[in-house]
C-alpha cells in the first residue's frame, strides 16, 4: 500500500499590502515578502518592521505562515541595521527568514535561535552536497536552484531530510541565481543587492541579427505538481514580488485549484488552471529544466523579453495620444505598458479615456483601432509594442484599505504562549509562560458548592486561552483538577481583564528587554574598525586556465597560481610543478551537479595523495569535498560573497584561511571590509574577464567567441565551458594602477585572473608588466570600484 504524500505548501509572493491580502484570500498556505531593506527585490514596495509584525499576526490568524526575505548581500556599514532587523524578526515570530549572505546566517544562528533559516536560491544550491552543508549549518529549508531536473531533485531528496522548496511559476533568470553580474557591471545595480535592471530582457545584435538572446520564457509547472511532490519538494513557490495583486490572486487561485484536485479530477483541474493562468500577463510558458536539460523552449531570441499580454504596435502618435489596433478587448481601467524596441524600461499607465474614432467608450472589442491619451507626451514612437499588464477586473484594494485591515492586528503578538490555572483554597493561581519567561498572579475568589454545571477546564480555557488583542495566538491552556464549585461569572471576568492587561504589559516590557539583550550581543559581535596594516609589497596570485601555463611560477612577481580543477589539468599535474605544489591552488568549478560530484571528489583525493594541499571553493556544496581529507588549506573564491566582515568570519569558522573579496564591490566598502581584522588573509582581484552570467540554457544561436552588441554599443562575448554557457563583458575589469591605494587600505594579496587571455599572450604580458607602475590599463573597466554599488 502506497503512503500518501503530505500536501506541499503553496508559497505566494507579496511586494505590497494588496498582494499580501490577495495571496491569503486566494488560498496561499504561506506568503513571502521583503523587509524595507535587505531584500532581493528592492524595487518592490516591501514592508516596515511594524507592518511585518501585523502581517505576521494576520497570517497566523488565518492559519498561514509568513516568510521574510533577507536575501541580498550586506555591506559592512549595514551590519548594525541588519542586527536590528534580525532581533525584531525573531520577536515578532515570523515563520522563516530567507538568507543569501552568510553574515545573516552567522548573526541569526548565533544570537536569534528562534528564527528558522531558509537558504535562498541566491545561494546556488544545486546538489546533494550543498543541501547536506545547509543541514550542518542549521538551515531548515533549501530553495533549490531552478536549473535542476525532476530526477536531480529526487536524487537530492534521497540524501537529506531537509525541507526542499522549488519555484513552480513566474519569471526565470537566464543565469544561475546569485551568479549574475550583468546589471551590476552595466550600472552598479546589483542583482545580488536586489536592484537588477534586467539587461537580459533587452535587444542585442549578433552576427548582424537582432534578438532577445538572453530573455527566458516564464516558468509554469502547474501540470507537474504531483511529479514535484514525488521528487520531494515540500513547498511550491510562485515568483512575483514585483508583480501586481491581480497576478498574485490569479496565479495562487490557479495553483490552489490544481493542488487541491482529487486524483480523478486532476486533468480537468489542470486545464482550468492553465486557462486561468493565460490572464496572468506573463511571458510564454516553459517547464524550464524540470523535464530535462535539453529543453529548447526556455529561451527564444525572436520573442520580446517583456511581460504582459501583447496587444500590437503603436501605429500613430499625436502629442500624448497613441493609436493602434488592439488584438484583445480593452476596458477603461486596464493598465498598459508601452515598450520601446530596444526593450529598455517601458512606461506604464492606466487607461482613463478610450476612444473609437471620435467617440469615447468604456470598452472596445478585439481588433478595434483605438486611440488612448497617455500621460507621457513625446516619449513614444511608431512601432513601439503595447502590452496589457492588468485589467479593470483586477483584485483591487487601496493602500489605505489594506492598512485599515492590518491595523486590526496587534503588532507585538508573541509567537507562542502557555497559560496554567490552579484553584486552591479559594485562590485562583494563573501563570503565563512566553519565550521562557513566566508571569504569575493570585486572585482570591468566592467559591460555592455547585448544584449543577460546576466550574470546568473548558470554561477557564475560554476565558484565559486568549489574553491579547486580535492577532495574538490562542494559548496552550493547562488546568489542574478542579473541585465541584462555581465562581461568580462577574468575578471571573474581572480576573480575566486584570490578568490580560497585566500579562500584556509584562510581555511588552520583557519583549523590549529581550530585544535589547539580543541586539546588544549582536552589536558586540560586530568587529570594530582599526587602522589598516599598510603593505609595502603584495603577494600576487595568477589564475590560469591550463596546466601548460604553470611555468608562470618562474616569474619572480608571481607567488602562486590558481588552476581550474578539471580532469585534463589534473592529469598533467605532477611533472610540471615538482617541488612547488604548495604554490598551486586548485579551484573547484562553481557548478557541480550530483552526476559530476563523485568524480570531483576523486580528483581531490588524487591531488592530496600527490602532495597538493591548496584548494579554492566557490559554493557551499564544495565544503563536503574535503570532509575527512587531512591537512588541506581552503580558500574562499569571490563567488562565495565576502562583502562584509561577518561573512568572512563565517568562512573562517568553516575552515577557510583566505578569502577573495567580492568582485563587484565598490571602493568604499572594500576599504571598510579591509579595516575590520578577521585573521583571514584577504585578497582583491585586480584583473579579470568578468563573467556576467552563467547559464545551463543552451544558447545554440550564439556561437562561442562571437561578439554581441547592445543598443548602446556595449560588447559581450559567449563562451561554452563543460556544459555551461558564460557571458563575458567585452572590456576586462582592471584595478592595475590602484595597487598602492589598496595596499595602504590593508590589502597585501592581489589576484590577476588571466585564464581568458592567457598569461603569455600579449594582453597577459602587458598586465603583468604594468604591475607596480601606478598607471591604469587603457581599454579596461573599473567595474564598480569607481562608483557606488547599489
Amino acid at each position: 500500500m502506497t503512503t500518501a504524500l503530505p500536501k506541499p505548501e503553496l508559497l505566494a509572493p507579496a511586494g505590497n499590502l494588496e498582494a499580501f491580502f490577495a495571496a491569503l484570500e486566494n488560498g496561499a498556505d504561506a506568503v513571502y515578502c521583503g523587509a524595507r531593506n535587505f531584500s532581493a527585490r528592492a524595487k518592490a514596495k516591501n514592508f516596515t518592521v511594524a507592518e511585518l509584525e501585523r502581517m505576521t499576526a494576520c497570517a497566523h490568524a488565518r492559519g498561514a505562515k509568513l516568510h521574510v526575505t533577507v536575501n541580498c548581500l550586506v555591506k559592512e556599514r549595514e551590519l548594525p541595521e541588519l542586527a536590528e532587523l534580525l532581533a525584531d524578526l525573531e520577536l515578532m515570530g515570523v515563520d522563516a527568514v530567507i538568507v543569501q549572505d552568510m553574515a545573516v546566517w552567522r548573526l541569526a544562528h548565533r544570537f536569534c535561535p528562534g528564527l528558522k533559516l531558509h537558504a535562498s536560491t541566491q545561494l546556488t544550491i544545486h546538489n546533494s552536497a550543498g543541501v547536506r552543508m545547509l543541514e550542518r549549518l542549521g538551515f531548515s529549508r533549501a530553495v533549490l536552484a531552478r536549473e535542476l531536473t525532476l530526477e536531480e531533485i529526487a536524487a537530492i531528496r534521497a540524501q537529506t531530510t531537509l525541507e526542499l522548496e522549488h519555484f513552480v511559476h513566474g519569471a526565470l533568470c537566464l543565469s544561475f541565481a546569485g551568479q549574475c553580474y550583468f546589471s551590476s557591471y552595466l550600472g552598479g545595480k546589483s542583482g545580488n543587492r536586489g536592484r537588477c535592471a534586467q539587461p537580459c530582457r533587452r535587444l542585442y545584435r549578433a552576427q548582424g541579427k537582432e534578438g532577445y538572446y538572453f530573455s527566458t520564457r516564464d516558468l509554469c509547472a502547474v501540470d507537474l505538481l504531483p511529479e514535484l511532490a514525488r521528487a520531494g519538494v515540500c513547498s511550491f513557490k510562485i515568483e512575483g514580488r514585483m508583480k501586481s495583486a491581480e497576478y498574485v490572486a490569479t496565479v495562487v487561485s490557479a495553483y490552489r485549484r490544481a493542488l487541491d484536485a482529487p486524483e480523478d479530477a486532476r486533468e480537468e483541474a489542470e486545464r482550468e488552471a492553465r486557462r486561468m493562468l493565460k490572464s496572468s500577463f506573463g511571458r510564454n510558458p516553459t517547464h524550464g529544466f524540470l523535464t530535462g536539460v535539453e529543453n529548447e523552449d526556455i529561451s527564444n531570441s525572436a520573442v520580446t523579453g517583456a511581460t504582459g499580454l501583447w496587444l500590437g504596435r503603436v501605429g500613430a502618435v499625436a502629442g500624448g495620444d497613441i493609436r493602434f489596433v488592439s488584438r484583445e478587448p480593452l476596458f477603461v481601467g486596464d493598465r498598459l505598458r508601452i515598450q520601446p524596441k530596444s526593450d529598455r524600461s517601458g512606461q506604464s499607465f492606466t487607461i482613463r479615456t478610450l476612444r473609437l474614432g471620435r467617440n469615447e467608450v468604456r470598452h472596445s472589442a478585439a481588433n478595434a483601432n483605438v486611440t488612448i491619451p497617455t500621460p507621457f507626451k513625446g516619449q513614444f514612437r511608431v512601432g513601439d509594442s503595447v502590452f496589457k499588464v492588468s485589467s479593470e477586473q483586477a483584485f483591487t484594494m487601496s493602500e489605505a484599505k489594506g492598512r485599515r485591515r492590518l491595523e486590526a492586528f496587534a503588532g507585538d503578538a508573541p509567537p507562542q504562549l502557555t497559560v496554567r490555572a490552579e484553584l486552591c483554597s479559594d485562590i485562583l493561581h494563573l501563570e503565563g509562560h512566553i519565550l521562557g519567561m513566566s508571569f504569575a498572579r493570585e486572585y482570591p475568589v468566592s467559591c460555592y458548592p455547585a448544584q449543577k454545571n460546576p466550574l470546568n477546564a473548558q470554561t477557564l480555557a475560554g476565558l484565559f486561552g486568549h489574553l491579547g488583542p486580535d492577532g495574538w495566538p490562542e494559548a496552550d491552556f493547562v488546568c489542574g483538577d478542579l473541585p465541584p464549585v462555581v465562581i461568580p461569572p462577574s468575578r471571573l471576568k474581572e480576573i480575566r481583564r486584570d490578568f490580560s492587561e497585566n500579562f500584556q504589559r509584562f510581555w511588552r516590557k520583557k519583549r523590549a528587554e529581550k530585544r535589547k539583550e539580543t541586539l546588544g550581543r549582536m552589536m558586540n559581535a560586530l568587529l570594530a574598525a582599526h587602522p589598516p596594516e599598510r603593505h609595502a609589497s603584495a603577494q600576487i596570485a595568477v589564475a590560469i586556465g591550463h596546466a601548460r601555463d604553470l611555468h608562470i611560477l618562474d616569474d619572480p612577481k608571481v607567488q602562486s597560481v590558481i588552476l581550474p580543477l578539471t580532469g585534463e589539468n589534473v592529469q598533467e599535474r605532477l611533472h610540471r610543478v615538482r617541488d612547488r605544489k604548495d604554490r598551486v591552488i586548485w579551484e573547484v568549478p562553481l557548478v557541480l551537479f550530483d552526476a559530476q560530484w563523485t568524480a570531483c571528489r576523486q580528483m581531490v583525493a588524487s591531488l592530496v595523495e600527490g602532495g597538493f594541499r591548496c584548494f579554492m571553493l566557490n559554493n557551499l556544496g564544495h565544503f563536503p569535498l574535503f570532509e575527512d581529507v587531512p591537512s588541506v588549506r581552503l580558500f574562499a573564491g569571490w563567488r562565495l560573497f565576502s562583502l562584509n566582515s561577518q561573512a568572512v568570519l563565517s568562512w573562517k569558522e568553516l575552515g577557510v584561511e583566505g578569502a577573495t573579496l567580492a568582485l563587484e564591490d565598490d571602493r568604499a566598502n572594500l576599504f571598510d571590509v579591509l579595516a575590520h581584522a578577521t585573521d583571514v588573509a584577504l585578497s582583491v582581484t585586480i584583473y579579470a574577464s568578468v563573467p556576467l552570467l552563467v547559464t545551463r540554457v543552451n544558447l545554440r544561436r550564439l556561437p562561442q567567441g562571437r561578439t554581441l552588441v547592445s543598443d548602446t554599443g556595449t560588447t559581450f562575448r559567449v563562451a561554452h565551458r563543460r556544459g555551461l554557457n558564460i557571458l563575458y563583458a567585452g572590456e576586462d575589469f582592471s584595478l592595475v594602477g590602484r595597487e598602492a591605494e589598496l595596499q595602504q587600505a590593508g590589502c597585501g594579496r592581489f589576484i590577476l585572473d588571466l585564464r581568458q587571455v592567457g598569461p603569455f599572450s600579449p594582453t597577459g604580458k602587458r598586465v603583468l608588466a604594468s604591475l607596480g607602475r601606478g598607471r591604469e590599463l587603457s581599454g579596461t573597466s573599473l567595474f564598480n570600484y569607481g562608483m557606488e554599488l547599489e
